[in-house]
């Protein structure tokens, strides 16, 4: 299994996202700038992978946070959370974990500073452990739902990449295969970052488990073939009526998916649910650079000065959402009900 994140004595250590498939590198962030600087560009990504690094990135911020009363250690922490939390809007594990993090710091203000860094960084390695476990919580869950002998299509990474580890999504495909069900995966290639296509298949490569690459625009032809037993998705944000956003694209293949029908699920911890936004209206969605569009690899494949609109994420309205596999169970419709009763 590929280790997305790590906390080492030299800082944060994680895989570079970007420069997957062809070169499997690593980057060590050594200042909480440079862990954002890292969430920014999608060197790593994925809700709960940010939520990880976001943690890491406070704790590392106050291990060489300069001495001096509370008063001035309370700011550089709150720069320090404030600058983490300006690197990407949509995923919600980002804010819970600079909130656990700051609640922490909180309850320790008077003790040694050796105490605080001490125990915020302990916090932050938690966090990761946390997030393995829960994700294979998810998994166990979400295997019953795979149907044996059929193909699963997904769209995005939602897999150890984009997690401490496991994942979410491609942590339900793992558990299916793990119980010994014969399943093969459909990947969009997930344009215009291409994490389908780069992360995806790569990841299912990793664990010898039989992968094909599809391109967006063909995910309806196959959904209704009848290859398809069902999608799997990530999250990066669910709201309290089981609206969930998450890269854009998966509003679309929701949408054939019932039309097809076939089964829906959206795989994702406690930490994406977000109740409180009554719906997926009002979930912030990000807008990346124009190059993303224009580009690939660094080469231009449209004419120069095109107008481009580049929303990360789009949101899929809960009618399409057959279940949502968490790690305390199955979340089914009305989900204002059993999200609530999930979160609590």
């Amino acid at each position: 299994m590929v280790e997305t994140i790590e906390w080492t004595p030299a800082g944060v250590v994680m895989i570079d996202q970007t420069r997957l498939p062809l070169h499997e590198e690593y980057v060590t962030c050594r200042t909480y700038e440079e862990v954002a600087a890292a969430i920014r560009t999608m060197v790593i990504r994925g809700a709960p992978a940010i939520g990880v690094a976001a943690a890491m990135g406070v704790a590392l911020g106050v291990a060489h946070a300069a001495g001096g009363d509370a008063g001035d250690l309370d700011a550089q922490v709150e720069q320090i959370c404030d600058t983490l939390a300006r690197t990407r809007p949509t995923a919600v594990n980002l804010f819970w974990a600079i909130d656990r993090m700051r609640k922490l710091y909180q309850s320790l203000r008077g003790r040694p500073l050796a105490e605080i860094r001490e125990r915020l960084a302990a916090e932050a390695q938690l966090i990761r452990l946390e997030d393995i476990a829960i994700n294979q919580a998810i998994g166990r869950h979400g295997a019953d739902l795979v149907p044996d002998g059929k193909t699963v299509l997904t769209h995005c990474n939602a897999g150890a990449l984009a997690t401490a580890g496991y994942g979410t999504a491609l942590g339900v495909i793992r558990a299916a295969v793990e119980a010994g069900k014969k399943v093969d995966v459909f990947a969009d290639e997930t344009r215009p970052f291409l994490q389908g296509a780069r992360l995806t298949v790569w990841e299912l490569q990793q664990d010898h488990i039989p992968a094909t690459l599809i391109t967006d625009n063909m995910a309806g032809h196959f959904l209704k073939s009848g290859r398809i037993g069902c999608v799997v998705v990530g999250a990066d944000r669910i709201a309290a009526n089981g609206d969930v956003a998450n890269k854009i694209g998966t509003y679309s293949v929701a949408v054939l998916a019932k039309e097809n029908g076939v089964p829906f699920f959206v795989a994702a911890p406690i930490s994406t649910l977000d109740l409180t936004l009554a719906s997926g209206d009002l979930i912030p969605i990000e807008r990346r650079p124009d190059a993303e569009v224009t580009h690939v690899f660094g080469h231009a494949v449209a004419p120069e000065g095109t107008m481009v609109e580049n929303p990360a994420f789009d949101v899929t309205p809960n009618r399409y959402v057959t279940a949502i596999i968490t790690e305390r169970g199955v979340a089914r419709a009305p989900y204002t009900e059993s999200l609530r009763v999930m979160a609590s």
